[in-house]
């Protein structure tokens, strides 16, 4: 294959003045096998810390610019890597010509954004988990990668694991039999973010223009504007969309479906305390695909009331459980798998992983997409399963358990997740009967648009109302 160098290389097209003010002459240009390749990281006040520090340690990079809309992290990160260049606005970082790749960590609503101006702007992109807030926007940076051919990595480091592979493999060759439900689980201790009685001041260290971007700019109505974000629907997507990404990744792996499920129901609520969150921290999703069903559960409380320790499902507590006809499949890691007969014994573990940075690194120089564990298509359609699963939930309504169980009687899986839910949550004192669940509203969806059959509600919720000049566009 011809080398690829700084000096033969230069990616040009045409993006609308309207929203991004660089040029084709300020486009990156790719790095060849014998030269450095030059990475900017945006937003590292949480996971993006990761991401420089692991990247720091990959041979032949280096970390040149910086980017976060806090100034104070700003600093903070400039004293790690002195001499890379600092930046506020992620569109002047873009217009660089000393930087050829970018790791994006920010808040979710703008990773499809900050993913797509950078890969308009000629740049590879590493992009965290979920890869975008909404299905549709997903989708355009697909479409975005394909159109200027780079190298887009999914933040989902199971993919990069060895052992989990080889398990998945195991599995799908006949040797445990026929996958009877593939469930994923994110049992994580959430506690209370607080309550307030009015807008709260922005901090003066952060550009809250830039830092809401796609998102509505909305009073601060939580005590934490830095990650709490999470847990409201304007820029998260609660916690099956932060951590129970990789769960639902590694699930949706196992069945080998490349596509959204054709229907999805959820059940659950924010239980066990009042707080200006929003979105459930107590959750079960029912994906209903033809190979077989994928179930996920969330639990943000403990295993009891006053506990410390959260539950566990069959030796999981962030991991996936796969149920086979002659056995099953434990991943209580990022990097682990263990194999067991129907009576419980382990017959066979799995174990290793690559560094994921490295592997992206690796496809950044050899300009093959297929050199990368986590591509960004896999990382849509994972992150497109937590969305629909959060559709279903935002349209239901809140119903006695008993009727519940009604609408779910003939889904005996289904049935069973929800019986150890209302377990979990009588355990913590949650009398559902009072604080009423949310059953979700049922949903049909074509999995080949992308779009929800019959329902305009729901297909509002595939994308959401951008705000000048920060909108994703329609054509890539």
């Amino acid at each position: 294959m011809k080398t690829i160098t700084r000096r033969n290389f230069i990616k040009s097209a045409a993006i609308s003045a309207a929203t991004i003010s660089w040029t084709a002459k300020s486009w990156s240009q790719v790095a060849g096998a014998n030269e450095a390749i030059r990475v900017a990281v945006v937003g590292f006040k949480g996971r993006g810390s990761d991401h420089i520090s692991g990247l720091r340690k990959i041979p032949g990079v280096r970390i040149t610019a910086l980017c976060d809309v806090d100034k104070d992290v700003l600093s903070t990160g400039k004293q790690k890597v002195q001499d890379a260049e600092t930046y506020i606005d992620i569109r002047k970082m873009l217009e660089s010509k000393n930087v050829d790749a970018v790791s994006i960590a920010t808040p979710n609503h703008w990773h499809a954004l900050g993913a797509i101006w950078a890969i308009q702007a000629g740049k590879d992109v590493y992009l965290e988990k979920p890869v975008s807030h909404n299905v549709w926007e997903g989708r355009k940076i697909v479409e975005a990668a394909n159109k200027y051919n780079k190298i887009v990595q999914t933040g989902t480091q199971s993919r990069s694991s060895m052992g989990i592979k080889e398990a998945v493999e195991f599995v799908r060759k006949g040797n445990l039999g026929k996958i009877l439900v593939s469930r994923g689980l994110c049992y994580k201790r959430r506690d209370s973010i607080g309550k307030v009685d009015g807008p709260q001041p922005i901090p003066p260290n952060i550009d809250y223009d830039l830092w809401c971007g796609p998102a509505q700019k909305l009073p601060l109505m939580r005590k934490r504007l830095h990650y709490d974000w999470h847990w409201v629907w304007n820029t998260g997507n609660g916690d099956i969309g932060n951590q129970g990404i990789h769960e639902m990744d590694v699930a949706r792996w196992f069945l080998g479906v490349m596509e959204l499920s054709p229907r999805v129901l959820s059940i659950g609520g924010r239980l066990g305390y009042i707080d200006d969150g929003e979105t459930p921290n107590t959750l079960i999703v029912y994906h209903d695909y033809p190979e077989a069903p994928l179930i996920f559960e969330v639990r943000g409380l403990p295993e009891k009331k006053g506990s410390k320790n959260m539950d566990k499902y069959r030796g999981a507590q962030i991991g996936i459980v796969i149920d086979c006809e002659n056995g099953y499949v434990s991943i209580p890691t990022y990097s682990s798998a263990i194999v067991y007969d129907k009576d419980g014994k382990i017959i066979k573990e799995f174990k290793g992983a690559e560094d994921h940075y490295a592997n992206w690194i690796k496809a950044v120089r050899s300009r093959k997409s297929e050199d990368l564990n986590a591509r960004i298509l896999e990382g849509h359609l994972s992150s497109a399963l937590c969305h629909t699963s959060n559709v279903s939930y935002r349209l239901g309504k809140k119903k006695d358990p008993n009727e519940i169980k009604e609408e779910i009687k003939s889904n005996s899986l289904f049935n069973e997740s929800f019986g150890r839910m209302i377990e979990h949550l009588a355990a913590n004192e949650v009398d559902v009967n009072i604080d009423k669940l949310t059953l979700g509203m049922p949903l049909k969806m074509d999995p080949k648009t992308e779009k929800f059959i019959g329902n305009d509600d729901a297909n509002a919720l595939l994308t959401r109302n951008y705000r000048d000049p920060f909108i994703v566009p329609e054509k890539v």
